[in-house]
Order: C-alpha cells, then sequence, then structure tokens
C-alpha cells in the first residue's frame, strides 16, 4: 500500500540521480520534530526555519538521507535545485501518484473561491458522481468531512488528502488553491483539468510583496491546466485571459463574454438571471443572492459545461442548492431584524457584501468588521471606507487579532473613516460587539457581521485558538436581550 514505505531511487525517480545505496524509505518529511530511523528528510527554507540548518542533526537522528537544494557536503546528502519541487514530486510519488487518478478542478482568485467550489462539487454529485473537495471552510472526499487548516494543505497532507480520494472512488476534486499554495509548491505536480479565474483585489500583501507579484502567483495556475476559464470583469482577469496560451473561456456580468449573465433579479432569499452562451440563453434560478454570486454561478456554469454536463443538469442542481456556510449567511433572529454572517475580510468583499444587502434592507444597514492581526496593513484604512460606502452604521471590533494590540488595529482601522460622515462605534472585543448590535437594532435593520463567516474560533497571542462561533454568540445575545 503506498505510503506504507518505498525504496529511494522509487521515490527519486522524478526527482533526481544519486550514488546512495536503493534502500527502504519508512517515512518522508519536512517535519524535522517527526524525523526518526529510516527517513528521509527534505530541506525547505522557509520565512522562519531552513531545514538546511538542522541537515546533519537529522543524519545523526536517524535519516537515511536528506534532500538540499545547496550543497552541504554531507555524505548522504541529495542535491536537487528547489527542495520545495522535489518535495512535491517525492510526495506524489510515496501515494502512488494520486494527482494522475483524478480528473482536478482549480479556482483561484481573491474572492468566490469557496462557493464556486461549492457549487460545482454539489452539482456533480447531484449528478451522479463521487468528488473529493478541498477548500477554506472543510476537506470533504464524497460525504465524509476533514477539519482544513489551510486552504491549500501543506504538500505531504495534500497528496494524502488526494490518495483518500482515490481509495474511497471519486472521479473528480475540486480544489480551491491559494497564492501561498501556488507559490509554495504545494500542489506538487499536480496538472488540472480545468482552473477558474474569479478576480484579484488587495489582500496578502503582507506576504506577496506588491500586486503584481501577487498577480503572478494566481497566474501559476493556469500553466498546469488545461482549460482556463477566467472572469474578465476586472483588469487583472481580463489580462490573464490575454496572456495564458492554453483553451479558454471567458465569463463575465458586466460585459458579453463567452459566457455571460443578463436580466439579473436580486430579491433577499432568491435570485434570478439568464446565463447568456453564443446565441443561447437559460434561465437559472438559485437561492442564493447577490450580484457576486451570480458571477460565481456564471463561472460555475462555465466549468460544468466543459466537464461536459448537460445544461439542463446543471441548472437544476444550481436550483437545489441552499448556499454555503459563512457566504452571505442568515442567521435566525426570530425578531424584527436580520442577522447575516459573510466572510468578506477584503475591501472588495465587504463591498460587494454590503452593496447586495443595500438593495434590500428596509431600515438601517450596520456593519460589524475588524482586521486581522499580523496581516496586510495598508488595507486596514481601505476595509473601513469600503465599508462605509454602502452602511448607515459601523462597528468596529476586532477579528483574529494574534500577536498585535487590537486597540492598535483598530486605530489602523479608524484612518480610513477620516472625513466620512457616518456613525461609528468601537467595540473592541467581538462577542461584546455583537451584543452591542444586537442591543441597538431597530425594526427593519440588517446587521452583517463581515470577516469571520465560516470560522468558529478566534486567534489571539502566541497561535493560540479560542472557540468563537457567530451564530452561537448571536444566539445567546438574543437570550441576554429577552423580549
Amino acid at each position: 500500500m503506498w505510503g506504507d514505505g518505498m525504496r529511494l531511487h522509487e521515490l527519486l525517480k522524478d526527482v533526481a540521480k544519486t550514488n546512495l545505496p536503493d534502500m527502504d524509505i519508512s517515512l518522508i518529511t519536512d517535519n524535522s520534530k517527526k524525523v526518526d530511523v529510516g527517513c528521509l528528510f527534505i530541506c525547505i527554507k522557509g520565512e522562519k526555519f531552513d531545514g538546511h540548518s538542522v541537515a546533519a542533526e537529522m543524519l545523526k537522528k536517524g535519516a537515511v538521507a536528506v534532500v538540499v537544494q545547496t550543497d552541504l557536503g554531507l555524505d548522504r546528502q541529495i542535491l536537487v535545485s528547489d527542495t520545495r519541487e522535489a518535495y512535491g514530486k517525492i510526495c506524489a510519488a510515496w501515494f502512488g501518484h494520486p494527482e494522475e487518478k483524478l480528473k482536478l478542478i482549480g479556482i483561484t482568485g481573491t474572492n468566490g473561491k469557496t462557493t464556486i467550489a461549492n457549487v460545482v462539487k454539489h452539482i456533480l454529485t447531484h449528478n451522479g458522481y463521487k468528488v473529493g473537495l478541498i477548500g477554506t471552510i472543510q476537506n470533504e472526499i464524497g460525504d465524509t468531512v476533514i477539519h482544513a487548516n489551510n486552504t491549500t494543505p501543506f504538500t505531504f497532507e495534500f497528496m494524502e488528502l488526494l490518495s483518500k480520494m482515490v481509495d474511497a472512488g471519486c472521479e473528480y476534486a475540486v480544489l480551491e488553491v491559494s497564492s501561498f499554495g501556488l507559490v509554495q509548491k504545494r500542489i506538487g505536480p499536480a496538472h488540472f483539468k480545468i482552473a477558474l479565474f474569479t478576480n484579484l483585489t488587495q489582500d496578502h500583501l503582507d506576504y506577496h510583496k506588491d500586486m503584481e507579484e501577487y498577480y503572478k502567483a494566481k497566474r501559476m495556475l493556469f500553466n498546469i491546466c488545461d482549460i482556463a476559464v477566467c472572469c474578465i470583469d476586472d483588469g487583472y482577469g481580463e489580462r490573464l485571459f490575454n496572456e495564458i496560451t492554453c483553451e479558454k473561456y471567458s465569463y463575465s456580468i458586466t460585459k458579453k463574454a463567452d459566457y455571460y449573465a443578463d436580466v439579473v433579479k436580486i430579491k433577499p432569499n432568491e435570485t434570478s438571471f439568464w446565463f447568456c452562451k453564443r446565441d443561447k440563453s437559460h434561465n437559472v434560478t438559485m437561492k442564493m443572492t447577490g450580484q457576486f454570486n451570480v458571477s460565481n454561478i456564471t463561472g460555475t456554469i462555465g466549468i460544468c459545461l466543459n466537464l461536459g454536463l448537460a445544461i439542463e443538469d446543471i441548472l437544476k442542481a444550481i436550483a437545489d442548492y441552499k448556499g454555503v456556510r459563512g457566504r452571505c449567511e442568515v442567521i435566525p433572529t426570530g425578531r424584527d431584524f436580520s442577522v447575516i454572517c459573510d466572510y468578506a475580510h477584503t475591501p472588495d468583499a465587504i463591498e460587494n457584501i454590503l452593496q447586495n444587502v443595500r438593495t434590500y434592507t428596509e431600515g438601517r444597514l450596520i456593519c460589524l468588521f475588524g482586521c486581522g492581526g499580523n496581516r496586510d496593513k495598508t488595507k486596514r484604512p481601505l476595509m473601513a471606507k469600503a465599508a462605509a460606502k454602502y452602511s448607515d452604521m459601523l462597528i468596529i471590533t476586532s477579528d483574529n487579532p494574534r500577536d498585535e494590540d487590537p486597540v492598535a488595529i483598530i486605530d489602523d482601522i479608524l484612518v480610513g473613516l477620516e472625513g466620512k460622515d457616518i456613525p461609528y462605534e468601537t467595540v473592541v472585543d467581538r462577542k461584546e460587539a455583537i451584543y452591542y448590535a444586537l442591543k441597538t437594532a431597530r425594526r427593519g435593520d440588517i446587521i452583517v457581521l463581515a470577516g469571520k463567516g465560516h470560522e468558529d474560533y478566534q486567534v489571539l497571542e502566541n497561535d493560540v485558538h479560542i472557540h468563537f462561533d457567530e451564530r452561537e454568540v448571536v444566539s445567546e445575545g438574543l437570550k441576554l436581550l429577552g423580549n
């Protein structure tokens, strides 16, 4: 069985030649804490730790060899040009190349990945296929749910998940592919049948030095796919569509494209539009709401058509879909005001959700949000400006403060409200902030809780995670309010 041990030369077949004798390998890892007798250790250079610094020590611990990209002069070293790339190939070989046994569908972009990935899985499942999913909310193998720590898992875990999907009889795997996952080569030698690009707006500039580097990271996915589906509603999507050379299709909600939406009608709990492809149009109805979801579903249909599904079967599945947890999710209140939970944590995403909700808000639109600590500081005032654009009132609070002072994060956010004529309150504790929002809500108001979405935790100092589910907090707050 794959993963129970392999021979060294077999693992290195697509990686490097070595003069070391062939031998049994009991484990492959880039984690120095896991190294034991019979292990192959791959030295990865990260932001905070370089595996090369402990290579000699790993050999003393019992590793049979170390894979390096810098000549360390060790007797049992295997020199390669890029250890991240080598590790991906080694992990793929360790699990019997599961990436070659699945039809891979990759979704990338700043916003919309989770919705599209989940709807694609739903459509394929609805049409009789067994499907795996790797994404932000959770990983899934058919109906089995597996906790997700990262949008794109690290290399070993990624290949292990694909292997489990193959063993479970999956034919397709739908993957949210992050910029981190692409740059760090976590997906190994995976090649995608279809890749989709949603959009590119400011995010992760604490990691990518600027928007150009962020764009180049996303573009990497389109060098390893057969068919590309690109949203051309922003400049980066249009640029990508013009640059890629594989078979490609454009989609849009603002202009004519290979696939485009027309006659959009948005209601609080339902949306309809005409999906147009060349000279043919098809009426789409869905339980999700918002212009951004019209875009998401237009791209989703484009994917499924290129997988060979009939349009009638695609539309039936979409009409049946109830929505994604933490994406414009209505939290029941039993009161005369409403609460919506959404993952919006970028300026573009928060503007989109608020613009959508504004169209059916009878009273005031109250937006509660914060910004994550140890992340791109430049987007904090931009978040405030975006939130102020469609809101009647703002409640500024914490998100995942991590190792930063929550008050300092809020101060950075408030810079974006200078000169803005909009009432706001700052409540550092997010639970108390939600209680405050509920207490101040009036008949017809809608409260949008932005930033946490599906997350059921908060990240505090020293990476301490505490349980925090906004659905539970709203329920508790309503009980405290009484009648």
